[in-house]
């Protein structure tokens, strides 16, 4: 793979352990509250569990990504890049937050791209 391919591809997998976490672990705090713009402590607690999941989901397209890195290998690349290409899109349309589109989406379908016409 090509440098700029792989930092691109890191960066990726860098932001789905950071949303891991934000998940998982901070879901009820005033991070997590604030940055997903949950109603209320309340709501957040209530909703913990469904966070997690989402959370741990993340993790797993990171492992992959990372994963693909480690073997050097564009077809698990172009699989994992295309997973996160949709968790954005979906989540972006069932959040109705076009935010999410462009932080999750918009970095995978760049770099899908750079990877599917490099060679």
């Amino acid at each position: 793979m090509k440098t700029i391919q792989v930092i691109l591809i890191a960066l990726i997998a860098l932001e789905h352990i950071y949303f891991l976490i934000l998940e998982m672990f901070l879901w009820t705090s005033s991070k997590g509250i604030k940055t997903f713009g949950l109603k209320s402590k309340a709501f957040a607690e209530d909703t913990k569990v469904l966070a997690a999941n989402q959370g741990l989901y993340n993790g797993f397209l990171a492992a992959g990504l990372i994963l693909a890195l480690i073997l050097d290998d564009r077809a698990f690349s172009v699989f994992f890049l295309s997973c996160v290409t949709v968790a954005g899109i979906y989540g972006a349309y069932s959040t109705k937050k076009i935010r999410l589109f462009y932080v999750q989406g918009v970095p995978a379908i760049i770099t899908l791209i750079y990877t599917l016409i490099s060679i």
